[in-house]
């Protein structure tokens, strides 16, 4: 099957919709999501959004925390964009219909979060994600020019590689003409042709044995650009969140929100002692990089593995009001919180780094965009700071559909290319391979590619990781496409990724943390 959009987006969280609800006045516009609509990395957000709503936080303050926290890679000029747009991008999604908590006055209640000087996160509740989404979906299914294609997977970025010109990594002028998406519910590989392409498929989560993120986070967005030849950094700093629930067994891990330590809940190790004032004079509410090597040294000084998250201390009744969510789930598996202490445990949660974008959103392949965790903004720097992540998305979404709208009459669509050749394919019947070979994936980045890392480590990660690439490119190229050998390979690209710009990092910083090199701060 072929279609014809104007406007393509690849993904349905926060950026995805925000932008195609942008460029729907003007042209066709077709969101292709891997799963249901609602199911992205923006549901799972609980904490919130983070904006300067009300004195005496100004944008200079949220400016400098999030530099602060960026430990000197933060890219200024970005983060005074997305800083100062901050205020008009709430607005928007309130306009919308979004319901943000509200206090008895009728101001917004603004929670604080590590590494903010200020409140300044807006939220609904526990589960300001799902509220968001819940949003947007709502606009998007009303809008006549958007069509949602479900249950649909983004395999390659189509280029001029496939009208058979060849593209290296040298080659200057890289364009792209749309995407060859699979139909797991065919087996077929349709092609779609747009003018203008958004990448906005969100995090990569699942190349690490514990995640926060959902099944459907693996990378999917940065492997196919990368692949396509598009510019992609700052893939080393990978943000664990410090305290997702302690559950073996349990997958993905359910996210103990940032947004509790900012209500007053305190870590504390096994033996109920607080210690992150060995770390940092802001304590519990430190940055999240700082916190999650606090906990992880102090797991392997004890030998256990979790540490505690004490808000006993707390008001019953408010603490039930803000985190409901929170409090159910634990509740769910024994653990009353105002009683009991929560078991917690880093997990991997965000990437930092992406397929590098400039302030519109653009990226180095010509009419491809990326707007969310999938793109690198420069925002973040080496470490994001909590609740920007929702906000750049809704900043550089916006910014994004403002470029597409100006350019969408001056491009063509290119009518040449081929459909999917499937030739020579078999299906695949060994599914016990691609089930096993995540695991040793997953395993190798834990083990040497995680919170602290080694040179050692690393080069280690790069030769097992070759193998595997090796045996599932093999198979790749030899089967049947279906969703869990093309995420697998993804996830494959996304390790390589992330070790070799570990690798090539020559210091401690942010996220990045390595025995062989000292710390630094900016």
């Amino acid at each position: 099957m072929r279609y014809k959009v104007d406007f393509l987006v690849i993904g349905s969280g926060i950026a995805g919709l925000i932008y195609a609800l942008k460029v729907a006045p003007y042209g066709t516009v077709l969101v292709v999501t891997k799963d249901d609509a609602q199911e992205s990395n923006t549901r799972y957000a609980q904490g919130g959004i983070a904006a300067v709503m009300y004195p005496p936080d100004t944008y200079e303050k949220h400016i400098r925390d999030t530099i602060t926290a960026g430990a000197g890679l933060c890219d200024e000029k970005i983060v005074r964009t997305a800083i100062t747009e901050s205020t008009e991008r709430i607005e928007e999604l309130i306009s919308w219909g979004a319901n943000f908590d509200k206090t008895a006055s009728g101001k917004y209640d603004l929670a604080k979060e590590g590494g903010h000087s200020e409140s300044r996160v807006l939220h609904h509740k526990d589960n300001s994600g799902q509220e968001i989404i819940r949003t947007l979906i709502a606009q998007a299914q009303h809008h006549p020019n958007i069509q949602i294609l479900e249950r649909h997977f983004a395999v390659n970025l189509i280029t001029q590689h496939h009208l058979g010109v060849i593209v290296t990594k040298k080659t200057p002028d890289v364009t792209c003409y749309g995407v060859y998406v699979l139909n797991p519910a065919t087996n077929s590989i349709d092609t779609i042709l747009a003018k203008c392409t958004l990448m906005a498929t969100g995090g990569s989560g699942n190349v690490y044995v514990t995640t926060t993120n959902p099944p459907i986070a693996t990378g999917d967005g940065v492997a196919m650009a990368y692949r396509a030849k598009a510019k992609v950094e700052n893939m080393e700093f990978i943000q664990f969140h410090p305290t997702s629930l302690y559950n073996p067994g349990e997958y993905p891990s359910y996210l103990i929100t940032e947004a509790l330590r900012g209500f007053g809940g305190i870590l504390k190790t096994i033996e109920g002692k607080e210690f992150m004032q060995k770390y940092d004079e802001r304590k519990s509410l430190a940055p999240r990089d700082i916190v999650a090597r606090a906990i992880d040294n102090e797991m392997k000084l004890s030998g256990e593995d979790h540490v505690f998250l004490d808000c006993r201390h707390l008001k019953k009744n408010e603490l039930i009001n803000h985190f409901p969510n929170i409090f159910a789930k634990c509740l769910s598996v024994g653990i009353d919180i105002s009683k009991d202490m929560i078991p917690v445990v880093p997990a991997a949660h965000f990437s930092c780094g992406g397929i590098k974008t400039d302030e519109f959103g653009r990226t180095s392949i010509h009419y491809l965009y990326a707007a969310g965790e999938c793109a690198c903004t420069g925002l973040h720097g080496a470490n994001r700071l909590a609740s920007n992540s929702l906000l750049e998305s809704a900043v550089f979404a916006h910014r994004a559909s403002i470029d597409s709208i100006a350019r969408i009459n001056d491009i063509s669509f290119c009518d040449d290319i081929p459909d999917w050749n499937s030739e020579g394919t078999v299906l695949n019947e060994e599914m016990v391979l691609i089930t096993q070979t995540l695991k040793e994936l997953q395993f190798i980045m834990t083990n040497y590619v995680g919170i602290v890392r080694s040179d050692l480590r690393l080069k280690r990660a790069l030769d097992r990781l070759e193998l595997i690439f090796r045996e599932t490119e093999d198979i790749y190229e030899k089967s049947i496409l279906t969703q869990k050998i093309c995420e697998l390979r993804n996830l494959i690209n996304i390790a390589y990724i992330i070790i070799k710009a570990a690798m090539n990092r020559k210091e401690s910083r942010g996220l990045h943390f390595s025995l062989n090199y000292p710390p630094t701060s900016s």
